[in-house]
Parts: C-alpha cells; structure tokens; sequence
C-alpha cells in the first residue's frame, strides 16, 4: 500500500470517457478474491461472470442476497454486463419486500441460500468453475457505458418506505477509484479486503467489492461478524490486508481479547468512532485507522485518520455548500445535490467538521447535545461493553422530556453507571429507563436502529407492568391467607 490519505489531481471525466472497464486488473492470474483459502484469479472471475449471466431470467432487476461475498460480486458483475439492474434495499423485511415489487414488479431473487424466505420469486446462484476447467483462453474485460444505469440502491424514510437512488457506473467508479487511493490501495502490491458487512449495503457494496475491482486488490470472500471468525480470517490472508469494519465490531472485537494479526490498514464507518476506540484499533492491530463518511445518497465523500485529527478532507470534485441554513453535497461522482443529514461545520473548500446528526440533536429544558455525543459518552464508561441511547417516540417535535438507554455492562450495577453518567453528562439528559441487556440486537453492519431500539422499549414498558400485576397479584392473596 501506499502512503493513506494522498488524492491524486485527476480523475476521468464523465464527458470524456464513453466506457470504463469493470476491473483494472489485466494479468489473467491477477487474484480477484480469496475463498476458503483458495485463490480466484481474473480468467475464473470472468468465466464465472459468464456462466451467470447467462442463466439469470428474462428480467430486468435482480435483487441479489447471495451471503458469499464472491457470489454476490459474480452476480452483481452478471448483472451488469447483460443490461440488468441490481436492487440493494437496506433490510429484506416484508414490507420492504412489498415495496421492491411494486417498484420493479419483474424483480427476481438471486440467492445461494434458501429462496422460500423470500416474497418474490428466486434462482438459486448456479455451481461455478472448478480451478481445473477453466477456458484456455480467457474472455475479455467487459466495459461498460459510463452512463449505465447498474443499481439502485434504497434507504429508509421516517415513513419506512424504501426510497430509491440511482447509480450509474461511471459515477460509481470515480467514487471508488477516489476511495482506493485516499486509502492508499496500491495496485503495484495488491491488498486484500476483509469485510466484516454484507456487500448488499452501501458501504460494503463501495468498500470490499468495487474498490477491489477497480484499484487491482482482492476480497475475502467470507463475512465474519464474531470476534474468533475476524481474528481467524486476518491469520489466514496473506500481507497485505486490510479490515474493513464498523466499530461495533471493532469494540466487540477488542472486548474479547483474542489474539489478532496485524494488518496494513484498517477502515470504519456506519457510526462515529470514539477517538479512544481509533487509539486502541492502530495499537492492536498495527494500521492507521482510517473513517469513511458518505451516505446511500451520495456515496463515500470524505475520509479522515481519526486517531490524528478530527477534520474530515472531501474527495475531489465533492462541494459542500449552505442552501436556507443546510447543508448540500454535489458535484464528482453525486449523481445530484443533496442534503445532508448532518451538521457540517466547514473548515475551509475541502475540509470540515461534524457536529452531529440533524435527526439526533435534542434539546431538553434549553440545553442541547445530541444522541451520538450522548452514545460516546455512555461507551467510554469502563464496563460498558455495548450501549446506545433512544429518544422515545412521542418524545419529539419540541416537547422532549425523556431519554432511554440500553446498555450490557456485565459488572456494572445500575448506581455505578448512573454514577459514571453523571461525571460526563448533564443531569438533563440521564436516561429515564435505564435498561439493562444481555446483547444488543445490531444490525449486519453493527446499527441500533431505530424500529429495533422503539421495540425493545416496549417489551420492557410490558415486562414491567406484568411484573407490576404479579406483584400485587401476590401481595393480594399473602393479605388473603394472613386474615
């Protein structure tokens, strides 16, 4: 790898550039991924690419679920290189389900697990090349219109309701091919990735898969998510490496305290990380850390070395601007203007601040702070193994009065917490309950969101008032028998 955080002057231009390939790697033994310790080379990718394409249905979006990571890109590059469209929704909840078929009625499964969890119809991903029936000679790299329309991704309204955004190839390869270079991803000496989230999410679709293709790396086939299953897969992957992680899998990581190979580089996001956390991450594992910033909306736009600064540096091309007190992302690789769901603090054209998420500032009896500053807190508190905080629903719109928090601290007791809670937060914002968990149920990319915060809530606000009845139901026959 070479040195992190250097943009280069030039990109390609999206006027002059009518096709871009969909890998750098030429060599025809370029390694592509690393699949249960077996190498895959470009020749076998691209063989493999064509046995799926040519199976896929008559149809025009797939949404591809496949969980093998080097599935999931043979899939996606299939998909592309016959003119379909991937579908890459943030959940596979029923109604999100419902929501893909009516916005592509023809979309159909493409799966290597079981297809009947599924609402809509399913292909079961086909038997791929075996090392020893390869063809001799080996079928060029496709290339494909910078204009292509190859995937639309969706996030979640506060409605619920998918929202869908449009990714054109040429504005996905600008994206990443900026992203391989602020991470330092020398093709010269090609890394491989190993993702800790599903490449169907914005983050590993950019960040183990296309960064890969396009900045001559590999990825790690697997996902491990269990701190025994990451430490296993940095001891079998051949320098140099790099861990693409969250940092709840990080925290969850280091609380374990298995023994971990160190790596090259390693790269966070989905969540703020705790500059403690950053400390602890380059010691342990022997890497600069770097954070990614972006959003399914605009993509990956910023990086910064946490452990070293707090300032966040743009991508080339990228604006930030103030439109009626908001900020706006666009230009580079944004398809088009955005608004930003964080407050940004501009430092100077290509760099800034956070200052939290629009969504999270609270304000309760005249003091704000904000749910992500509240989250750090709460995690850096010794014992605290996991945690968050939720602001209640009902408890928005100006008349906030409560918080609640969830937290695993296995010797921790509820006086000592509140206690440590009290030296770093105002008393205004202490959680009103405050509850205690064996686990939180994160998501595949380490989230707490919020439907799953709200039903936690509840199945306590329940708990609680059948353990209320209980009691009186007991006090009422103890008064029975003593008269």
């Amino acid at each position: 790898m070479t040195a992190v955080g250097t943009l280069p002057l030039h990109f390609p231009s999206l006027h002059t550039v009518s096709h871009l390939p969909l890998v750098s790697h030429t060599d025809p033994d370029a390694v592509i991924a690393r699949r249960h310790g077996e190498v895959i080379s470009l020749r076998r990718f691209l063989a493999d690419i064509e046995r799926v394409a040519a199976m896929l249905p008559d149809t025009e979006h797939v949404l591809n679920v496949c969980s093998d990571r080097y599935h999931f890109a043979v899939g996606l590059a299939a998909s592309m290189v016959s003119g379909r469209i991937s579908l890459l929704p943030s959940t596979y909840t029923p109604e999100t389900l419902r929501h893909l078929a009516a916005f592509a009625p023809d979309c159909q499964v493409l799966t290597d697990g079981e297809g009947a969890q599924f609402s809509l119809p399913a292909i079961r991903f086909p038997e791929l090349h075996r090392a020893d029936e390869l063809p001799a000679a080996m079928p060029a790299v496709p290339q494909l219109e910078s204009t292509r329309l190859v995937a639309w991704v969706f996030t979640s309204g506060s409605t619920g309701t998918p929202l869908p955004h449009r990714k054109t190839w040429g504005r996905l390869v600008i994206n990443v091919r900026a992203e391989g270079v602020a991470l330092g991803l020398d093709p010269a000496r090609p890394a491989t990735l190993i993702g800790t989230v599903p490449p169907q999410h914005m983050y590993g679709f950019e960040s183990t898969v296309l960064v890969a293709w396009q900045s001559g790396a590999a990825f790690d086939a697997g996902r491990p998510f269990y701190p025994a299953d990451i430490a296993a897969a940095l001891a079998r992957t051949p320098a140099p490496a790099a861990l693409i992680t969250t940092p709840f899998h990080l925290r969850t990581l280091f609380d374990e305290g298995v023994a971990l190979t160190q790596v090259e580089l390693v790269v966070s996001a989905t969540a703020p990380l705790p500059v403690e956390l950053a400390h602890q991450a380059e010691a342990r594992l022997g890497a600069p850390l770097l954070e990614i910033y972006g959003s399914t909306e605009t993509g990956q736009i910023a990086t910064r070395r946490s452990a070293l600064t707090s300032e966040w540096t743009l991508f080339p091309g990228i604006r930030l601007e103030t439109r009626d007190g908001q900020t706006w992302a666009d230009g580079g690789h944004i398809e088009v203007a955005v608004p930003m769901s964080d407050v940004i603090e501009q430092v100077d054209t290509q760099r800034f601040l956070l200052r939290g998420r629009n969504a999270d500032l609270i304000n309760i009896a005249g003091k704000r702070t904000s749910l992500g500053y509240l989250n750090q807190q709460l995690l850096a508190i010794p014992g605290v193994r996991d945690g968050g905080f939720h602001l209640p629903d009902g408890e928005r719109d100006g008349h906030i009065t409560r918080l609640v928090a969830f937290v695993v601290a296995p010797g921790l007791s509820e006086r000592e917490l509140r206690a440590a809670l009290r030296e770093r937060i105002d008393t205004a914002f202490m959680p009103r309950p405050l509850i205690f968990l064996d686990t939180l149920p994160r998501n595949a990319t380490g989230k707490l969101p919020r439907e799953t915060c709200e039903a936690l809530l509840q199945a306590h606000l329940r708990r609680k008032v059948a353990n209320a009845q209980e009691t009186g139901a007991q006090g009422t026959d103890e008064q029975g028998v003593g008269t």
